[in-house]
């Protein structure tokens, strides 16, 4: 251990993953902080109002704190309001509204920067989620106020005809809650049918709505460009004009690869982009910083969940215990 780092370890990152990262130190005694951009599970909050989980309660606990849910699956409320306890449980030592700037190692130390100062530490781990990069339409007229990449309620677009885009979870969720609110609701997809990981017990749901005509979906199309009063389409047909009010691109996000890059952590040449990182030790190609969650499956961001990562935590902590040997 450097006898000038401030920190064993600081994690970057409030959400589940990096939280259970932080009970994961302060049970090894180790001195961590732990920076986020914005509130506590920032991710999570940010998720629509009525989302429901797809994992049930127990497999989103951690550290040994009990969710306790009124059904099977939790709600986002019921899921910030655990959060919330198990950090003040576990005291965890939790900067919010602090965004990082950069990363550099220097000489063995991890130099963080921050918007409001600066920060040394033997490791850092990168827990961070990807809701805040949206995968772009890049199409004439996405920058139209009425085209939005996030969707938080249904009651806006009360008796509005919109078009959702996308094919998975996200977007079949939204075309239902906003045709079940009073929306007049179009699915431009891209597929051939609706996508086979959407949840078991919403995929019927949205194929008889389709199938009696009460959602319009266009397979197999593509959003050309977007009008303040339309939307143009390309569909096996040709292309179509549909009159619009709003588009909820339901598109995806992706993680954050320049931050990753910036912090010197380089990619396998593959489809999805994947890190280089250790499986045994969830350590990178730079020493001694460290990826947990879902970013680690680069692209593939269905591949990691809260409940089959939050092992990370445990890893990454063993492995530093044999590395941070204090005098």
């Amino acid at each position: 251990m450097n006898s000038k780092s401030e920190y064993d370890l600081i994690i970057i990152g409030a959400g589940p993953i990096g939280l259970a990262c932080g009970i994961e130190a302060a049970k090894a005694g180790l001195r961590y902080c732990i920076l986020e951009k914005g509130c506590l599970v920032n991710s999570l909050y940010h998720y629509p109002l009525n989302m429901t989980f797809f994992s049930t309660s127990d497999r989103l606990e951690i550290g040994e704190v009990p969710f306790v849910s009124h059904g099977p699956k939790p709600v986002r409320s019921e899921a910030l309001e655990y959060y919330r306890r198990v950090a003040s449980t576990w005291k965890l030592h939790v900067n919010l509204y602090e965004p990082v700037v950069s990363i550099q190692n220097q000489q063995g130390v991890h130099e963080v920067v921050t918007s409001k100062g600066s920060y040394r530490s033997a490791a850092v781990i990168l827990a961070l989620g990807f809701y805040d990069l949206p995968y772009l339409l890049n199409v004439p007229g996405e920058d139209l106020p009425k085209v939005k990449h996030y969707y938080d309620e249904p009651h806006p677009y009360y008796a509005q005809k919109i078009v959702v885009v996308g094919a998975a979870n996200s977007a079949v969720d939204v075309a239902l809650e906003t045709f079940r609110k009073g929306a007049e609701v179009t699915m431009v997809i891209r597929e051939k049918t609706i996508r086979e990981s959407v949840k078991y017990w919403v995929r019927p749901d949205i194929e008889n709505r389709i199938a009696e005509g009460s959602i319009t979906a266009y397979f197999e199309s593509d959003v050309l460009r977007i009008n303040p009063t339309n939307v143009v389409i390309k569909t096996p047909q040709g292309e179509k004009t549909l009159e619009n009010d709003f588009v909820l691109a339901m598109t995806g996000y992706q993680p954050p690869f320049a931050f990753m890059r910036a912090c010197g952590i380089t990619f396998h040449d593959d489809a999805f982009h994947t890190p280089v990182y250790d499986e045994q030790t969830m350590e990178t190609n730079v020493e001694n910083l460290y990826l947990a969650g879902v970013m680690v499956g680069g692209l593939k961001t269905n591949k990691w969940f809260i409940e089959n990562s939050r092992v990370h935590a445990v890893m990454i902590v063993d492995a530093l215990k044999k590395k941070l040997v204090r005098p």
